[in-house]
């Protein structure tokens, strides 16, 4: 891997950290699907940051347009004053909502459009006199942001629990991960099953004391792309109908156009109440999210008192800007279109993959949100030796051959390993193949390292 001459403590850089002591090299320049050290090697970006650069690096379209803001004002609080850039974003992005979702409240992250989702829905039950709901249902394994209120959400073992003294954790039912079943049942059934944990969970906690239900419509991160199997979501929606239940959908990771529809919910027959946003949202331009409610939720909370909640920076003018530009882009250049016909042939790749390494038990996802998992044993989905750092080590070897890709611990952070592939809507079949040889040259390194060679091996043989 080329490493700069950066050292820490040597200079600036050495007073920075985030999770760990790990230095990468310094980003000199990033330009469509390509980043450049300061060493001059280029790396694909085939996660797209962690799954935010929807529209690539460096858009000039989006940059002029944050410029001509600049030029006008880079803030302007939101209780002394209106922009035109806000509300031109908010215009455009009620427009691209399901039907009856029209107002938003724009923050700067997923973790914060969560934690505005969560409140708005508390102040709202409040306001129609249901005050005994506040009990919030997720799903094990999930990931809906840091803070404390999103991490008692998250089902995620090791991000919760050095925490878990000063979370309110949610209840948990299970994500529907059918791959991993071998009960005979369809995929229809199971998504049944699947779902109606949510009832039994409803039932558990008292259908007077839970509020809401908040869900990722196709899996980001923590389960890698997981796909609810048919008629899930539509039993999902019947079942917080039934109950009173709030269902918010998590498309901090699915919107933008990611999955091949501009929300990830437009492949289901299931609306929601609710909806966040973030990451491709303003593409990584300047930190932007959103929450999308109901209109008659809005106004019954602005009847009551108002909105308790908000950060500085909501509605900052120069992130809406910018948002607005990325939108724009996405719409004119029908990246939505490209990202459902390019992760068609990417998800083809992968699938062949399967043929060649008998340790890849799945592959899975929608448009160019796409994972694949590997698996000691793709007959009973036994996942690999969790000493081997799959998930780690993979990754690594990838980017020393200049591929950027993203992982997880796929069996709620404990074990398993999967990867995620989700290059920018921007890219075409050039990009796709280079992604492709860069990954088989990375997977034949990591199997000859972690003696998996041998079952490739006998698996050719055969």
């Amino acid at each position: 891997m080329t490493v700069s001459n950066h050292k820490p403590g040597s200079d600036a850089g050495g007073h920075l950290f985030y999770q760990t002591r790990q230095r990468r090299p310094v980003l000199e320049r990033a330009q469509g699907v390509y980043l450049w050290d300061v060493d001059g090697k280029r790396y694909l970006d085939g996660s797209s940051g962690a799954m935010v650069c929807n529209i690539g690096h460096s858009n000039k379209h989006v940059l002029d347009a944050m410029r001509r803001q600049m030029d006008k004002s880079t803030f302007g609080y939101r209780l002394q004053f209106e922009t035109e850039a806000a509300e031109q974003l908010a215009s455009r992005t009620a427009a691209l909502m399901p039907d009856g979702i029209n107002r938003l409240f724009f923050v700067s992250g997923g973790s914060e459009a969560v934690e505005s989702a969560i409140k708005l829905a508390r102040q709202y039950t409040l306001a129609i006199g249901d005050s005994s709901r506040y009990k919030i249902i997720s799903r094990y394994p999930s990931y809906h942001g840091c803070t404390l209120g999103a991490l008692g959400l998250t089902g995620y073992s090791p991000m919760t629990s050095p925490f878990a003294p000063m979370l309110h954790e949610s209840p948990k039912i299970d994500a529907p991960t059918c791959y991993l079943d071998n009960d005979g049942l369809t995929d229809e059934s199971r998504g049944q099953r699947y779902a109606n944990q949510l009832e039994e969970e409803i039932k558990r906690q008292g259908a007077e004391t839970v509020l809401a239900f908040i869900v990722e419509p196709v899996g980001g991160a923590s389960t890698g792309a997981l796909v609810p199997p048919p008629g899930y979501m539509e039993r999902i929606r019947e079942i917080c109908d039934q109950y009173g239940v709030l269902l918010i959908y998590d498309e901090v990771m699915t919107g933008a156009g990611r999955t091949g529809c501009f929300l990830a919910a437009d492949h289901f027959d299931a609306q929601p109440d609710l909806i966040v946003l973030s990451k491709g949202f303003a593409a990584g331009y300047v930190p932007l999210g959103a929450l999308a409610a109901r209109d008659d939720m809005v106004e019954t909370v602005l009847d009551n008192g108002g909105f308790i909640h908000g950060f500085t920076y909501a509605g900052n003018p120069l992130a809406c800007a910018a948002g607005l530009a990325v939108l724009e882009e996405i719409q004119t250049n029908n990246l939505v279109a490209n990202a459902a016909k390019m992760g068609d042939i990417l998800r083809g790749e992968l699938d062949g993959l399967m043929s060649e390494y008998p340790f890849i038990g799945d592959v899975r996802g929608l448009g160019l949100l796409l994972a694949f998992e590997m698996v000691n044993n793709r007959d009973t989905m036994a996942p690999l030796a969790k000493e081997l750092n799959a998930y780690h080590r993979l990754v690594e070897i990838a980017y020393e051959a200049g591929l950027i890709i993203y992982s997880r611990r796929t069996r709620g952070g404990l074990e398993g390993d999967h990867f995620m592939i989700c290059p920018p809507l921007i890219v075409d079949t050039t990009h796709i193949d280079e992604i492709m040889e860069k990954l088989r040259i990375s997977i034949n390194r990591f199997a000859y390292e972690a003696k998996l060679d041998r079952a490739l091996h006998s698996a050719i043989s055969r």
